[in-house]
């Protein structure tokens, strides 16, 4: 219920106070359903049709882990997806061929790559096999996935409108249709969001501890001396690493545990994704991690709806000779919409920061790179194959239709258009 004060009002003005109060009131009252339902519109949600032709519409999460439109779908890409306009003689099997001469891929890569997404750039999923499907995007661009994760495969759970809670098997689904949450959605979950200390410095945001636990619901398990313990992350108030195998946990109430024997709270943790508004999404390791403090959410993070169709890269780039070439941009002969990643490491945080947030990047050694953010934040990472020497070069699509391949070696600095 919303609480509504009165103080002493100067002569004359309390019928005209007291009405207005009123008013708020009457407002605040009857749109407190739709306001607190707009907070879980950050949900994921969707219609799953099956094999057999069955629906069921609600509430979606990917076994027990991804629940939200800001969550990543992981896969792999079956085949490289260039841009529809790059010709055939980039396509090839043993590497890239332009202008007649093949470019052998750095060690170890080949043409399929890791294919990674926010479940909000998705129109449709749609199955094709234990462990494939085929992605239409919101820019109605295709692609074509595997496997790699255990996003593809497993069990998604669906809280129907009439039915509650089901569990389909991925391999009984058809297609699954995204859409924008009700705001009407009732949900008993909080998402977690809170303050990570790392030993560079603060995160914060919406959080999964161990890429997992997202709602106030998951447990977190670990043991004590005495018992084995799963408890509920809104009962968390913050958990501080102990030592590499056990952590601190002190709950709202106050209480302090000592917590090991799980990969929730020692070094087998998978990391904790954090996602900051300044980087897109971080991963913190164990190594970095120090400390998170849990707070309220204001809300369960971005709706469907605020995740808009990607578009293509563009901007210029300027090779080592400082010729500029301007257009299209295919990085890393890989990513080429907004909505893709540039992942990068620094002491022991990898950072994915969508493409649309990249003012520019510059080669600074032969595995790193300087990072400029649109919100003039610079970044030195490393140790990825968009950072360095497993780069496989540029192309740049002039908008007269003429194709500039550039070596990663030679390019100086990559400038996107905003």
């Amino acid at each position: 219920m919303t609480a509504i004060g009165f103080s002493k009002s100067p002569p004359g003005t309390r019928l005209i106070d007291t009405g207005l109060a009123l008013l708020v009131a009457l407002v605040l009252l009857g749109s407190a359903q739709p306001l607190q339902a707009a907070g879980d519109q950050g949900f994921l949600y969707g219609k799953i049709t099956t094999d057999r032709g069955s629906t069921y519409e609600g509430r979606l999460r990917w076994g027990n882990q991804e629940a939200f439109w800001g969550d990543f779908f992981n896969g792999t890409k079956r085949d490289r997806q260039l841009p529809d306009d790059v010709p055939d003689r980039v396509r090839h099997k043993d590497g890239i061929k332009i202008f007649g001469i093949t470019l052998r891929m750095g060690s170890g890569h080949d043409m399929s790559r890791v294919f990674k997404v926010h479940f909000g750039d998705i129109k449709q999923i749609r199955v094709r096999g234990n462990d494939s499907a085929v992605l239409t995007m919101k820019d109605d661009s295709t692609y074509r996935v595997g496997g790699g994760s255990d996003d593809l495969g497993g069990t998604i759970q669906v809280w129907d409108t009439s039915l509650g809670e089901v569990e389909v098997d991925w391999d009984r689904i058809d297609t699954i249709d995204f859409l924008p949450a009700p705001r009407d959605l009732d949900t008993s979950d909080d998402r977690l969001f809170g303050t990570v200390e790392t030993r560079v410095g603060e995160f914060r945001g919406y959080i999964q501890w161990d890429q997992d636990e997202c709602v106030t619901s998951d447990k977190l398990d670990g043991d004590t001396e005495e018992a084995n313990l799963s408890i509920a992350m809104g009962k968390i108030r913050s958990i501080e690493r102990h030592s590499r195998s056990s952590s601190a946990v002190t709950l709202e109430d106050g209480r302090e545990l000592i917590l090991d024997d799980s990969n929730d709270v020692d070094s087998d943790n998978r990391g904790i994704f954090v996602d900051d508004s300044r980087y897109g999404r971080v991963l913190i390791s164990w190594d970095a991690f120090r400390r998170i403090e849990f707070s309220d959410p204001k809300d369960s993070g971005p709706s469907y709806a605020d995740f808009k169709a990607g578009k293509p890269l563009r901007g210029k780039v300027t090779d080592e000779s400082g010729k500029t070439y301007s257009g299209r941009i295919v990085f890393d002969l890989d990513e080429s919409q907004t909505w893709e990643f540039f992942d990068g490491n620094a002491r022991d945080i990898e950072y994915i920061i969508p493409m649309g947030m990249l003012a520019s990047i510059s080669p600074r050694s032969h595995d790193s790179s300087r990072v400029v953010l649109a919100n003039g934040e610079k970044l030195e990472l490393e140790d990825t194959a968009d950072t360095g020497h497993g780069n496989d070069g540029i192309l740049i699509i002039e908008d007269g239709g003429n194709e500039i391949y550039v070596e990663w070696d030679e390019v100086r600095i990559v400038e996107f258009d905003r």
